[in-house]
């Protein structure tokens, strides 16, 4: 039986007091313990920024790659070994910017992973600047008059390019974060959790409080179909994306693994003899001959 005495590492966070951060750490952790996930079967891919942190406070396997990078990197791992659950975590500036385009290909590839954003809306890491997900008219070092972008809608997105599982929560609200992440964790496809992790070192406007004030539950909507993509659009522009819950769910679509040529069900690519045979060295080599 799993414990979470088994996924402290003995490190302390050095995030800011108060940052949301620590509730998705606490919450991650409660998640795969819930589902018996052992440390050594779990591998954490994280991005640069508060949140490329994690990996580090928790006792799994970690990587820590380049800012927007953690999506290639959990999609190599999970390709290689395909009997570890990997979990790839980054904020919001990491994710949906310098990340944006990996986000989209991971999610029309349909691979067997989960993404969790810590989405503060803004870049904490670098003394606040306007992210893809600041508020229009948002105050922050780079726009002293107010941000001039429309933010972006990740969970409008994530159903344009297919992902299978789509969900949104608030770090104010654990019992519902954990049982996301449990499900999103279970789910056979690309599974994408935006979390709204409010920063209290620079976000003035997103709080704690104005998140509880302004949040619609999808769990107290009664007859809302997660199996419903055009009325999970309908539901996201209705509410402003400031939603929380379990949106869109899809378990029909087939898992980018089962598409490849070879790719064993039984055996990991890390378990096989991958060497290159001489003969077909010699049949590559007469393509060009």
């Amino acid at each position: 039986m799993v414990t979470l005495k088994e996924y402290r590492n003995g490190e302390k966070p050095d995030w800011c007091p108060g940052c949301g951060d620590y509730s998705v750490l606490a919450g991650l952790n409660k998640a795969v313990v819930s589902l018996g996930i052992e440390p050594h079967n779990l591998v954490i891919s994280a991005g640069i920024g508060c949140s490329g942190k994690i990996s580090g406070y928790t006792r799994a396997y970690g990587f820590q790659g380049l800012h927007g990078r953690a999506l290639p990197v959990a999609q190599g791992i999970k390709l290689a070994n395909k009997n570890l659950t990997v979990i790839a975590m980054g904020g919001d500036g990491d994710g949906y910017a310098i990340g944006v385009g990996h986000f989209i290909h991971a999610m029309r590839r349909n691979i067997n992973i989960t993404y969790i954003v810590m989405d503060n809306q803004l870049y904490a890491l670098t003394k606040a600047q306007a992210s893809p997900r600041s508020d229009l008219g948002f105050i922050t070092s780079t726009s002293l008059e107010g941000a001039t972008d429309e933010p972006i809608f990740p969970t409008r997105l994530a159903l344009s390019m297919g992902a299978t599982f789509v969900a949104q929560a608030f770090t104010g609200n654990m019992k519902q974060m954990v049982n996301i992440f449990e499900q999103a964790i279970s789910h056979e496809g690309f599974s994408i959790v935006n979390v709204f992790s409010p920063c209290h070192t620079y976000n003035y406007k997103n709080t704690p409080l104005w998140f509880k004030q302004h949040l619609t539950n999808l769990d107290n909507l009664t007859d809302y179909d997660i199996s419903d993509k055009y009325n999970a659009y309908k539901v996201i522009d209705e509410y402003n994306n400031l939603i929380t819950g379990v949106i869109y769910k899809n378990e029909k679509k087939e898992i980018f693994e089962k598409k490849i040529p070879g790719f064993s069900e039984n055996l990991p690519i890390s378990k096989m003899d991958i060497s290159v045979k001489n003969d077909i060295i010699e049949k590559m080599c007469d393509c060009f001959r």
